[in-house]
């Protein structure tokens, strides 16, 4: 009846979010948006061999650290993302104006 029961870690290491961050980045911005992500990638693998070794306050440092940089990262991705579809119809808009003038002026030529 008696189970053992089984503690997690108090801290988080965010290692599913800093990957996220890391592939997105790598796609929409290149080495710039990855890197927060590797960085946080890193910091969240200490968490787990800090406790081990008993170093609670560093485990709960680079925890806090890979939460920052996964933050970092995540605002990055936004940013890049928005910046591409912006982008995209900016340049949308200027490929269908010239179209519409090109219109414009063969119908003027008739």
């Amino acid at each position: 009846m008696n189970q053992p029961v089984v503690a997690g870690s108090p801290y988080p290491n965010y290692l599913v979010w800093s990957i996220i961050v890391t592939v997105l980045g790598a796609c929409f911005c290149c080495l710039i948006g990855a890197a927060p992500g590797v960085v946080a990638i890193v910091f969240g693998s200490q968490v787990g061999s800090k406790l081990a070794a008993g170093d609670e306050a560093g485990a709960r440092r680079a925890s806090e650290q890979a939460k920052l940089w996964c933050w970092i990262g995540t605002a990055l991705v936004a940013v890049s993302l928005l910046w591409t579809i912006l982008s995209f119809f900016i340049e949308g808009a200027s490929f269908m104006s010239q179209e519409f003038l090109e219109q414009v002026r063969r119908a003027q030529g008739r």
